[in-house]
This record gives structure tokens, sequence and C-alpha cells, in this order.
């Protein structure tokens, strides 16, 4: 096994695969490293004397700049090497050719077509609160009906989505609010929605309908707990009309461009962009290819790779619009007096990412290589085939969240420090090593650690694409295994 890697003929940086030992010599890159310092796996070594002000790069691409002179051999991390992005920025339009991706085949998956034409992979009942004050009587509700109608059912399952809002809020933060929720309203993963209001929030029912529009009566009910005499028998009397009405509904084959997919990463280590990242990105390719959406978001952790995807961009418009997306998140840090760039996170320089760059460029690795067809606002629904942006924050459950009311059925998570992390949708975990994913198998879905131990990068795309497909005809993730489903909203302005 290597025990170094340079990753592209441009990087002035290896990686080291394993912990590596001072005074040990390593043959990379065309030349004999005698290593200066002890280099744990995943951190970064200098491939030549390095002078302070120079550039470093990595993945063929800058990832900041030295603070002072680094000698081949030694370790490259915070104390020597800091960002070098500024705030906000000018681009310029430099679009790129696509080479299309080759696909085989005729895959497909069983899921559950809705009367809409929307195509779910799991068919269950959702109770979705307008406020977070009935978040508790939508808890107790879902644990009752399930009760009630077990074995009596053939639905997945009976989730409330609880959220902490719908009240005290003003402006951006009302409107994202509603926003999200009606979304998730009409994502086909729920065979029947029970719209939870308590009657005297801001987000109540009759505003709410304002945002949601007309709805299918069999399948979104509402209940305004003010109102009824006894919420619980009333709650649990729609509920059992929602799942007979979802229970009508068979699985059946469905083409692969039925699928939906989003793309996000948490507690990265230095593997994610080489290994776990890489490979989502090769079966969101393949996803494409067939005619398939693939869906990227956390923006922040774009900055300082975004011209990879702008110059990917489908055609002028779509990259004014990505642009417009990278600087409104640019400005909204500087907004509220903050950097832009801090970036990353503990967990993320302990696994040996120092700079935003050099995250971001792990991050869009997970967007493949297609064209950017189109940008969303967060809380849109996809509307085109193809490889989409999201605006949502880098944060783990909101911008997953965000995924999951654009319409993704399924998540793929990559993440080399280990999250139990899962949503309303089911959630792939992808493992950036081994070591994490023999630690903690409760957690993880798939090992991309493999790659590192010898493993075809492309066979291991066509596991995981396969994997995919199991888990959109019903075979569970580990995090619905665990029972972990939860939803966060995003917010930036005041609570009442």
């Amino acid at each position: 096994m290597k025990k170094a890697i340079q990753l592209h003929a441009r990087d002035n940086v290896a990686v080291a695969l394993v912990d590596i030992t001072a005074g040990e010599t390593i043959a990379i890159a065309g030349r004999e490293i005698t290593l200066q310092e002890n280099i744990k796996a995943g951190h970064k070594f200098a491939l030549l004397d390095l002078p302070a002000g120079r550039e470093v790069k990595k993945y063929g691409y800058a990832i900041g700049i030295t603070t002072q002179p680094v000698k081949a051999g030694q370790w490259v991390h915070s104390h020597n090497l800091h960002s070098g992005l500024g705030k906000l920025e000018e681009y310029t339009y430099n679009p790129l050719p696509i080479t299309p991706v080759a696909f085989e085949g005729n895959p497909t998956f069983h899921g559950y077509r809705r009367p809409d034409g929307q195509v779910g992979v799991r068919n269950e009942l959702w109770i979705i609160p307008t406020v977070g004050c009935v978040n508790q009587l939508a808890e107790n509700m879902a644990r009752n009906a399930a009760k009630e109608l077990e074995g009596k059912s053939a639905i997945d399952g009976i989730y409330a989505l609880k959220h902490p809002y719908g009240c005290s809020q003003l402006g951006d933060d009302h409107h994202n609010t509603q926003k999200l929720l009606a979304s998730l309203c009409r994502h086909p993963n729920a065979g029947g929605v029970l719209v939870l209001g308590l009657g005297c929030e801001n987000n109540n029912i009759p505003a709410f309908h304002q945002v949601l529009g007309e709805v299918d009566p069999a399948r979104i009910k509402f209940l305004v707990a003010q109102e009824a005499e006894d919420e619980m028998r009333e709650g649990l009397r729609l509920i059992k009309e929602l799942a007979e009405q979802a229970a009508s509904c068979e699985r059946e084959p469905c083409p692969i461009n039925e699928l939906k997919i989003g793309l996000k990463c948490g507690g990265s280590d230095a593997f994610s962009g080489i290994t776990a990242n890489h490979l989502a990105g090769l079966v969101a390719d393949r996803i494409i290819a067939g005619g398939g959406t693939a869906v990227l978001t956390e923006v922040p952790e774009m900055f300082g790779a975004e011209t990879i995807l702008m110059d990917r961009a489908v055609d002028e418009e779509v990259f004014q619009r990505i642009v417009k997306l990278i600087n409104t998140w640019k400005q909204y840090y500087l907004d509220h007096g903050q950097p832009v760039y801090e970036n990353p996170s503990p967990g993320n320089k302990e696994g040996g990412i120092t700079t935003l760059e050099e995250k971001s460029l792990g991050c869009v690795q997970k967007g493949g290589t297609a064209a950017v067809v189109d940008v969303l606002d967060y809380g849109d629904r996809c509307q085109k085939q193809g490889l989409n942006l999201l605006s949502a924050p880098g944060n783990d459950l909101v911008s997953s969240t965000a995924l999951a009311a654009a319409g993704c059925q399924i998540i793929l998570f990559t993440t080399g420090r280990g999250t139990p992390l899962g949503t309303c949708v089911p959630t792939i975990k992808i493992a950036s090593n081994t070591g994490i994913y023999s630690k903690k198998p409760r957690w993880f879905d798939f090992n991309a650690g493999r790659v590192l131990e010898g493993e075809n990068m492309a066979e291991l795309a066509g596991e995981l694409l396969e994997q995919v497909l199991r888990v959109a005809s019903g075979e569970p993730t580990k995090a619905e295994t665990l029972g972990v489903r939860e939803i966060a909203i995003f917010k930036s302005g005041v609570t009442l």
C-alpha cells in the first residue's frame, strides 16, 4: 500500500495515506522525500521547498498561501498555511466543454408513483406542524397512530417532522419557514400529510394555505388544534383516512431518470475529497447520464472552488445565478460582521483539512462533472433534470432538510469523522476511510475507504449505485434503522 499520494501533477504537497514517521523516505512525484517530522494520515507535507508567500496547491488548485518558509518533507497545516481568499469577487464566464458520461444498461428501482406524477421511495405518513408549539402533540399523535395501525396498513411509517418555528418570525425567516414546509408537504416520499396547526400562530393554516396553494385533499389534510374539541381523536381519524389512501399505492418499476439525489458532506476529513466525495460524484454523474437529477448544496463550502462550478454552467444565465448565489452568501456573513472564511471546523482540521479552499475543493467533488443546469433558492423544488445547485448553509441538518424539500428522495452523505445524522428522507452514510467505518458500523452504509486499499473507484461507484437503487426500492439505511429522523429550518433574523 502507498504511504502518500500526490493528487494532481501541479500539486506541491502530498497527502499521507497512513501515519508516517520522521526520517522515513518516501518515493513520490518522481523524487525521494525524507520526512522532517511525523505526518498523520490525511495530513499534508511539502514536496519541495516553499518560500513564505507561495501558493500551496492540492487537487491542482491553490488551497492557501504559506506564512513562513517550508522545507520539503515538512508538515503543511494551520501553523504555516492560511487562506488566500478575499471577500466579494467578480467572475468571468469561461465555459468548459462537458464530456457526457456514458450510460449503460437500463437500471430501475421500485418506487411509488403518485397521482401528480412524482415518484417516492417511501410510502410514509408525515405530520408537519405549522408551529413548534404543537411539536409534542404531533409526536404523540404519530406514536399513537402507529400503534393503532400496526399490522393493519401497508405504509412505511408515521413520523412527526418537528421544528421550533412558525411563529415569532418576521420577513425572510417567516417566508422561508412557510416555503420549506410547503415543499415538504408535496414530497413524494409522503403518501399522506397531516398539517397540524395551533391556531394563533403567524404561520396559521389559512396563511400557510396561501403559500401551499391547491392540494389533493385525499393526500394532504389539515387540523387546527385550538378548534378541535379532542385534537388527538380528530388527528387519529384524519391519519387513518390518509393511511387508507396511501396504502392503495404500491411499488412499481421506475426508471433511473425518476431519481433525485441530494449530495451532502459533514464531519469531513482530508480523505473525504479523495474517496467518498469523488465516489458520490461518480454516482451523481451516472444518475444524471440516465436522465436523473442530483442536487449540490452547502454554498459556503463552495467558496474557493466556485469557479469550477461556474465554468460548468449550461449557459450564461445560469452562470450569473451561480455568481449571485456565491456573493449573496458571502454578503450574509459580512452583514452579520462575521468572517467569510471562518471554516474549516476543529474536526476538519484534526482530520487534515487546513483552509476553506482545501475543504471546498474536496466538497465540490460530490457534484461530479456534469453541467450545472439550474440554481435553486432556499425552499425551492427541483424543476430541471441534471445537476442543480441549492442555496443553503453548510450546517448538516439545515442543508439536508433543504435537499429533502427540493424533492430529493435520497441523500448521499459523506463523512470522514462520522455522524449518526439522518433527516426525513433516507440518508446513505458513506465513510471516507476504513477506520471510521469499522469503528462505527451502526452509522455507516458504505465504505469508500476501500479506494485507499487499492480497490477500483469505478467499480465501487457501480456498487454504490446499486445500493442507492436498493434503498430506493425499500432497503432501510442505517439512520432509518436507528430511528434518526430530524429536520431543521434556516434562520437569520430576529425572534419576537
